[in-house]
């Protein structure tokens, strides 16, 4: 057995189990090596029967006696009652509720171990565990006290049938038959930091020491864990600083800012720039007059101003004779972008073009004959800016909005349209900067963290769903002062098909019964492309006051007019998410507000919708909805360029995040080390593989 070896050639496994762990990401003997127990448990404390306590956690190895499903009267809760014996000769009951999935495993005579607090029923005077943890046993009492019982166990997240149990025991065989993985880790960051070595770091974190602080354990604090830690975010921040220092080095475009450039921005300019406007713009205009490609990601919250900034950038491209493309995740997003662009450019006489998908097949092909022509100053688009077929005579500048939408790949597609063309990357869903630290660590981040002058905070509030009618009536007394409301529903299971009969259902209750003398819209992602653009159209010029929608108005809708946004079902949203609908209003003079209508509300809901109602701070609020869903489900997608970490957590574990980026950079900007070769030549073998974004050398 090596480390490469697949796993249906490890014993236990087969080609049947092996597909199961494949869909974990698990395939070879290194991959398992590295799959790390999510919780550790203490079953040093194993007693017999007629030993324990009310009162006290232990380990107790019993045998079933007797089982049956009960229920309280008439209604069956799924009630499992056992109970045990062992060597001792008393009894132990135990208590399953919702328990059907034991019926037929704990059946008579059957060897198990139980873990779990044991208490006294009163009513028989026996001993009893209620919702125990329980593991099968084998009849072999010598293999079940080395793996499961009497020491610190691993509990690992089970892959479909395979269970803990299954995993412990191939961990064993796998910790005693295959070499390990040798430790790339340069030495001096090593004894910098007081890492243990590699091999002791895998051994200890699936077989911990007795008397190891199970506490410490559980935090992933033991050296041994910070070590697999370290390892993990240490060859990520490598690969990006390589990738970074590559990019940096690379001949690029150098623009020239010259007095005409400055007076076309002073032309196209519809307002007085922010502080932070003119220190960010001033960041990317430095940037393009470097003779090496600009990678800058834009952050700022919603309505803080980042495309008047990106204008700007195309501006200084379009006066050096270069072309500009502009990528937006969504065609409403890309029509948005069209429309302001159009707006500011066409006054300096720049030709702006859309090309997204729902373009005819004759639009597209005299678009694209004119992008290759060198006819269209600026091309906005969807995914389709990026087909094979789409030639730029000279593309110097591409503006990625919403990058996590978009894959790391599609980044790179459109940057090949060009000679090395400078990138700008948008996002108005500010960013934690652990995450950016992961994410965007190859482009230097410029941050616009203050609202253009005379915007009013908007006030939120929160109501529960009983309460909608009062709702309703304050939307009415707003449009009678001349205002306009969003009502939004929420696309649920990444498909609209729910929200969208939601929407359509409360369109019709909304136009005939609750608001008949109002004029009400509707939109959402199915409707042709056509009457989308109609109905966002009614809205903006105020022919429609209200209008109905899923999430698609969730960035680039911009109506000054618009003071009020109800957001229905509320607690299905994300924070980052309602944060951008609120972004929606309070775009123009007048106060502006956003209502939050739930049901019933879990912990997690409440904590949500109370830091919505208090925090109107974009990275604050950022922050929060990454400690409450985790980084995964923060972008919503697999495409978003997080790294899958195996053990590594980018909130519980981001000061050693801090630590192997410090090392990282300080490893690449030794040039000549003979440790940097190591390194390069470790991350082309390995990390190639796990990233798929790191190229390097």
């Amino acid at each position: 057995m090596d480390l490469a070896t697949p796993l249906q050639y490890v014993k236990g496994i087969g080609p049947a189990r092996a597909q199961v762990l494949a869909a974990k990401g698990l395939e070879t003997v290194l991959d398992l090596l590295y799959y790390a127990p999510f919780r550790y448990e203490d079953r040093t404390n194993l007693k017999r029967i007629d030993q324990l306590a009310p009162g006290e956690k232990a380990v107790v190895i019993a045998r079933v006696s007797s089982s049956k499903m009960a229920g309280f009267r008439r209604r069956a809760l799924g009630l499992f009652e056992v109970r045990f014996r062992d060597d001792s000769r008393a009894t132990l009951e135990a208590r399953w509720f919702h328990g059907e999935r034991y019926s037929e495993s704990l059946i008579p005579d059957r060897r198990v171990a139980l873990f779990g607090k044991v208490e006294l029923n009163r009513s028989t005077g026996t001993l009893l565990m209620v919702q125990p943890e329980v593991e099968i046993l084998s009849d072999d009492e010598r293999e079940d006290e080395m793996l499961h019982t009497g020491k610190i166990v691993a509990v690992y997240e089970a892959a479909g049938k395979i269970s803990t149990r299954v995993f412990r025991k191939l961990m064993a065989h796998v910790l005693n038959e295959a070499p390990m993985p040798h430790d790339a880790l340069p030495q001096s960051v090593r004894n910098r930091r007081q890492l243990p070595d590699l091999a002791t770091a895998i051994r200890r974190v699936h077989a911990p020491e007795p008397g190891i602080d199970l506490r410490q354990l559980n935090e992933f604090r033991t050296p041994e864990q910070v070590r697999l830690i370290f390892d993990e975010f240490f060859w990520l921040e490598c690969g990006l600083a390589l990738k970074k220092t590559k990019a940096r080095a690379a001949t690029g475009i150098s623009f020239p800012i010259t007095e005409r450039i400055r007076e076309q921005i002073k032309a196209m300019l519809p307002f007085k720039p922010t502080g932070a406007q003119r220190r960010v713009m001033q960041e990317i205009a430095d940037d393009m007059k470097q003779p090496h490609p600009m990678n800058r990601l834009l952050q700022g919250d919603v309505g803080s101003g980042k495309t008047i900034v990106a204008a700007q950038a195309a501006v200084i491209a379009i006066e050096n004779g270069y072309q500009v493309a502009v990528l937006a995740p969504t065609e409403i997003l890309a029509a948005q972008h069209y429309l302001y662009f159009k707006r500011l450019l066409e006054k300096l006489n720049y030709v702006v073009a859309p090309l997204t998908g729902s373009s005819t097949p004759r639009e597209k092909q005299q678009i694209k004959r004119m992008i290759a022509g060198g006819m269209i100053h600026v091309v906005v688009g969807t995914h389709a800016l990026i087909q094979e077929d789409v030639a730029f005579s000279n593309l110097g500048l591409a503006i990625v909005d919403e990058q996590h939408r978009f894959g790391v790949r599609q980044r790179l597609e459109l940057m090949r349209k060009g000679e090395q063309p400078d990138v700008l990357v948008m996002t108005a869903t500010p960013i934690p900067r652990t995450l950016a630290m992961t994410i965007y660590g190859d482009l230097d981040v410029s941050t616009i963290d203050e609202l253009p002058p005379g915007r009013r905070p908007i006030l939120t509030k929160h109501v529960q769903e009983t309460a909608v009618e009062g709702v309703y009536s304050f939307v009415a007394q707003e449009i009678a002062k001349g205002r306009q409301a969003y009502v939004v529903y929420p696309v649920v299971d990444e498909s609209e098909t729910e929200a969208v009969k939601a929407a359509e259902k409360m369109f019709l209750h909304l136009s005939e019964k609750v608001f008949p003398q109002i004029s009400v819209g509707l939109l959402h992602g199915k409707l042709p492309a056509e009457q989308k653009e109609t109905a966002m159209r009614d809205f903006q010029n105020g022919r429609t006051k209200i209008l109905v929608a899923t999430t698609v108005i969730e960035v680039g809708v911009d109506v000054p007019n618009a003071s009020v946004m109800v957001i229905e079902q509320a607690e299905r949203f994300g924070l980052a998410q309602i944060h951008q609908l609120r972004g929606r209003v309070g775009r123009g003079p007048y106060q502006s507000y956003c209502v939050l209508v739930t049901g019933k509300l879990n912990d997690v809901a409440r904590e949500r919708i109370r830091t919505l109602v208090e925090s109107a701070d974009g990275f604050y609020i950022a922050e929060m909805d990454m400690k409450l869903r985790g980084p995964g489900e923060f972008f919503g997608t697999k495409q978003s360029g997080i790294p899958g970490l195996r053990l590594a957590d980018l909130i519980r574990d981001s000061e050693v995040l801090e630590t192997a980026r410090a090392e990282a950079r300080r490893l690449v900007e030794e040039k000549d080390s003979s440790e940097l070769h190591s390194v390069v030549h470790y991350i082309q073998e390995h990390w190639q593989r796990k990233y798929g974004l790191v190229q390097v050398g």
